[in-house]
């Protein structure tokens, strides 16, 4: 999978974050069985670049950790269903923000990198199509998400804090 990180906050340099998004989409791209010439774009900001971007394309005025932006729609129209396959390298953009990630992982006490690689996974599988608008899609989604970073050796997001 390739991975274009546009760095806008120098921070995200200490956190190694090319190395993170690399074992975080090679897990799930093996996962999912991705074609290995799948593309991304991601852009490492900080909470006023990404309060910008969801004001702008989500009508949100406030920071949040990951916004994505698939490159087509490719959600299932059943609930719970799985995405229509990606059938172009490029899968579209996600944008994640170091201050809220640092703010969530303190708060959850969690290491920074684990929530970084789920929150980027979790990027990616909106990408792909996957959602959690409703209960059956969450379900489908927060699954994936839990398998992909069980076999990194991370432990259940969406269980007990703590990681």
């Amino acid at each position: 999978m390739d991975i274009d990180i546009i760095t806008e906050d120098e921070r995200w340099n200490s956190l190694g974050l090319d190395a993170l998004a690399a074992k975080a989409f090679d897990a799930a791209a093996v996962h999912l069985g991705l074609a290995e010439d799948v593309e991304a774009v991601v852009l490492a900001c900080d909470d006023e670049r990404i309060a910008e971007l969801n004001a702008e394309f989500r009508q949100k005025s406030a920071a949040t950790n990951v916004l994505s932006w698939p490159s087509a729609e490719r959600a299932s129209f059943d609930p719970g269903g799985p995405p229509t396959p990606p059938d172009e390298p490029e899968l579209g953009d996600i944008a994640i923000s170091y201050d809220t990630c640092t703010r969530e992982a303190r708060e959850q006490n969690k290491r920074m990198d684990d929530h970084v690689t789920h929150l980027l996974v979790h990027g990616l599988l909106h990408l792909l199509g996957y959602d959690h608008e409703n209960e059956k899609d969450a379900a489908l989604m927060e699954g994936l998400e839990v398998e992909i970073l069980g076999k990194l050796g991370l432990s259940d997001p969406y269980g007990v804090t703590g990681a």
